[in-house]
């Protein structure tokens, strides 16, 4: 069995232009689209719905490969990075902080060369410590031959499936160099194809020793920056990913096992694109709920602690608000967080939900 990088034309990639142009219109349109909805927002508003779309990026991406990141950590991580003045800020962990650098940098930066320093730069942020869980990897290079065949397996020990294995360690630079010009090169196609072929001809040729697919998804984003002149972001394909990881790796095998037609990668990618655009009215539809929020309890006169609290259920609460967790979050007496509560529901942005005793929360008023 040939795996494409195997091909004597590899890498030259073919697709079929016409069956693609209608779906690529009509992306390309929902991303003009959305872009332009975004644009009339007021600075805030744009803020809260592009710092909503990063965090839920970074989450995501990292969850793809089975890393749980904090959400909250993410999300004062990239705040404090984009100066964006939002409360309840906490430290962040040292790898959210690294994750967090590697995505900004691709799409903040996303007019600037990506060479291989610039990638070793990003795969030190993502391992800080030198180490993917317990194993101790190589950082900041090219994957070595020792560690062996780069394969992806599933399956016990003793039955173990190869999915794919990516090219020896032996041709990373010869690999990387020609892919790194092609990225550098003035276009000869639309920009969102080539983010399509960016993620699954860097993920194919695998070429450090993990985070591969986090940095294959970082590039894409980069190159759909690129595609909109912005760095500025309101959607997340990771996060689409995530909700269609199987059918993601699926794709990436068959095509893996293919031939250098990848028409029906492209076809998936731009599908998938698509549907990360759903996402992003998802999130404006919540921006706009926290708006009117705010704007109806605006004379209200509130504390620190009740503020914190209030966007914390606004931005998405882990479970169901209870005193004793109010008290913990705010760090104040279980005394206070119940007065905090009472003058919350007396002024209609608190209701007590149906379950009372003991397991009595409470949850924001609607509207």
């Amino acid at each position: 069995m040939f795996y494409i990088h195997e091909h004597s034309d590899w890498p030259t990639f073919t697709w079929d232009k016409a069956a693609l142009a209608a779906q690529l219109a009509a992306v390309r349109y929902r991303q003009g689209r959305l872009l332009g909805r975004m644009e009339d927002l007021g600075f805030d508003l744009r803020n809260e719905a592009m710092l909503r779309t990063l965090t839920s990026d970074v989450v995501k991406s990292s969850e793809i490969e089975g890393e749980m990141l904090d959400n909250d950590q993410v999300r004062s991580s990239i705040a404090k990075r984009l100066g964006i003045d939002i409360s309840g800020l906490i430290p962040a962990d040292r790898n959210v902080d690294g994750v967090v650098e590697m995505m900004l940098d691709a799409t903040q930066g996303y007019d600037q060369r990506l060479d291989a320093e610039r990638l070793f730069g990003w795969h030190a942020a993502l391992f800080p410590n030198g180490r993917s869980g317990m194993q101790k990897i190589t950082v900041g290079a090219w994957r070595p031959a020792e560690v062996g065949p780069m394969q992806v397996v599933s399956g016990a020990i003793g039955r173990e499936r190869v999915h794919f294995e990516a090219p020896h360690a032996d041709r990373l630079d010869g690999e990387m160099a020609i892919f790194l010009d092609w990225f550098a090169a003035p276009p000869e196609t639309d920009p969102v194809i080539i983010a399509a072929i960016a993620h699954f001809w860097f993920v194919t040729i695998h070429p450090l020793e993990d985070g591969n697919g986090r940095i294959a998804r970082a590039i894409a984003d980069m190159a759909l920056a690129r595609s909109e002149a912005s760095p500025q972001r309101f959607y997340s394909m990771s996060t689409q990913i995530r909700h269609e990881r199987k059918a993601y790796y699926d794709m990436l095998e068959k095509t893996q096992k293919g031939g250098l037609d990848i028409t029906p990668w492209l076809h998936w990618f731009l599908q998938c694109l698509d549907r990360a655009f759903d996402g992003a009215d998802e999130i404006l539809t919540t921006v706009f709920a926290k708006a009117r929020f705010w704007e109806k309890h605006a004379k209200a006169s509130l504390n620190v602690r009740q503020q914190e609290i209030l966007n914390r259920l606004l931005d998405g609460f882990d479970g169901k608000l209870t005193s004793s967790k109010y008290a913990k979050i705010a760090k104040c007496s279980q005394d206070t967080a119940g007065r905090d509560i009472r003058e919350l529901i007396e002024i209609g942005a608190l209701q007590k939900d149906e379950a009372g005793g003991r397991s009595t929360s409470y949850s924001l008023v609607a509207g």
